[in-house]
């Protein structure tokens, strides 16, 4: 017999908590960008930048999860 919580599997759980707990972690993080640039003053070009910099990161797995799903995995 498998453990499960509420109905759901080990597995599953964990899956949900990386795609949703991961995600919202992002969103934060680009308000964190954006208040950045905000309270710094930078500007359009400086608030691209700290963008594009700081948000580099998170690309790969945005690129992880497209894959993924473009896979079929």
């Amino acid at each position: 017999m498998e453990n499960t919580l509420f109905g759901y599997t080990e597995g599953q759980v964990a899956q949900f908590g990386l795609s949703v707990g991961v995600t919202a972690f992002i969103l934060y993080m680009l308000f964190i960008v954006l208040n950045l640039a905000r309270e710094s003053k930078a500007g359009k070009f400086g608030t691209f930048i700290l963008f594009l910099v700081l948000s580099f990161g998170m690309l790969g797995f945005i690129a992880k999860s497209i894959i993924q799903w473009a896979l079929g995995m």
